[in-house]
């Protein structure tokens, strides 16, 4: 038991790993708490249906920079791309809390200030997806990816709570500045980061370089089915929720801004505990029926904690959501950095984000603008019914059941 609890912590022994963990983990706080700020001012200011509008743009932010992103991430280095995307973020979400802190933020420069944040993080995410493989040994990379899932599922359990706390007593801008000074810890560790180097081949053009990542996609069923179908599973299950829960939280339970976080919170403690469950057992046999079975337990958690009769059971189906996403995700991770060449990772972690959040703009836009028509409970658990029987079909398939 002691060798399998030391297992989950194997990567901290390198030190880039401990600080790419450490400023990660800052960054993802200041992250979880920016969201749950913006979704609450969204809504004070002009509604649930706006909430929709404002996270869509900034999703069609993120869209419009992955795949170039993606690119850069397998042609530069990727430490770099992450320090820019830092100092891009930083600029975007300072330039929000101070419109904030002096009374002129409106629903306009919201939605502005949060397509540009957006931006950011389509040059941010292949290029953290694809340093860890350069920070730690291959050996250590479900340790990595454990303790990355712990970092970001934590800051989903105290950004919320921090939102919550900070919202109350000091007002938003302070949350929307707590997260621009995260970035900048998380881009001055980097600076002090030396991973290892790639085998970068000479460039033949950005477009090009996409094509190849595509088309390696593309012949492999596990990448592009699964790539595909969450694409419509994320427009029915996630974008609901993401528009609908303060609805919800307000509406059905009869509560405020702190038990809209606390949910989010119990997700992020499941997540954390599913992330530490997977550092324990790493797991290297039937990783994608495994993952699938999580995905499909999740799906119906939400839809149960949409139609749940009690706050309280509510908050345990979200404690239930958060240990399938938190291992899940950690399978996932893992597959993509050891069965995937390091030379096109950057760019098929840019299409699994793209492919898999690309309707997530339009599903935004979608329920926000039907908001009002039905309450929020059903309206989330048919979204996530839908996913689940989605997900059940994949999981007949043999060629899922052959990934190891």
């Amino acid at each position: 038991m002691e060798v399998s609890r030391a297992r989950a912590f194997q990567a901290l022994r390198h030190r880039d790993f401990r600080l790419l963990f450490t400023g990660q983990a800052v960054s993802l706080v200041g992250d979880a708490a920016f969201l749950t700020a913006l979704g609450w001012k969204t809504f004070t200011i002009a509604g649930a249906g706006k909430i929709g509008l404002v996270l869509s743009v900034q999703g069609a932010g993120l869209l419009t920079t992955l795949l170039i992103g993606g690119a850069l991430a397998d042609r530069y280095e990727r430490r770099r791309m992450m320090i820019l995307s830092d100092v891009w973020r930083f600029v975007a979400v300072g330039t929000l809390a101070g419109l904030d802190a002096t009374g002129h933020l409106g629903l306009p420069s919201l939605v502005i200030l949060a397509g540009i944040a957006g931006l950011g993080d389509g040059l941010f995410y292949p290029a953290v997806g694809g340093i860890i493989p350069l920070v730690v040994d291959r050996a250590h990379l479900p340790s990595a990816n454990s303790l990355m899932g712990v970092a970001r599922w934590g800051g989903f359990v105290v950004g919320p709570a921090l939102a919550g706390f900070l919202y109350h007593g000091a007002g938003s801008a302070w949350v929307f500045a707590i997260d621009a000074l995260s970035f900048l810890v998380s881009g001055a560790l980097m600076l002090l980061a030396r991973p290892r180097a790639v085998d970068v081949e000479p460039s033949v053009g950005t477009l090009t370089e996409i094509r190849e990542g595509a088309t390696y996609v593309a012949r492999i069923p596990w990448l592009w089915v699964t790539i595909t179908l969450f694409a419509v599973i994320l427009m029915l299950q996630l974008a609901p929720q993401q528009v609908l829960l303060p609805k919800l939280v307000k509406d059905h339970f009869d509560r405020g801004v702190g038990a809209y976080a606390a949910l989010s919170a119990m997700v992020g403690v499941g997540t954390i505990c599913g992330t530490l469950l997977f550092g324990h057992l790493q797991p290297r046999r039937r990783r994608g029926v495994i993952s699938y079975w999580l995905w499909l337990i999740n799906s119906l958690a939400i839809a149960g904690l949409a139609l749940a009769p009690w706050y309280l059971l509510a908050g345990g189906l979200a404690l239930v959501r958060g240990v399938c996403i938190g291992f899940g995700v950690a399978v996932w991770e893992t597959m993509l950095q050891e069965l995937v060449p390091a030379r096109l990772l950057g760019r098929v972690i840019s299409l699994d984000f793209f492919g898999s959040f690309g309707l997530m703009p339009i599903g935004l836009a979608i329920w926000g603008a039907i908001a009002g028509i039905a309450p929020p409970g059903p309206m989330i658990a048919v979204g996530a019914l839908v996913s689940a029987a989605m997900i059940t079909v994949v999981l007949t398939r043999p060629w899922l059941r052959a990934v190891e």
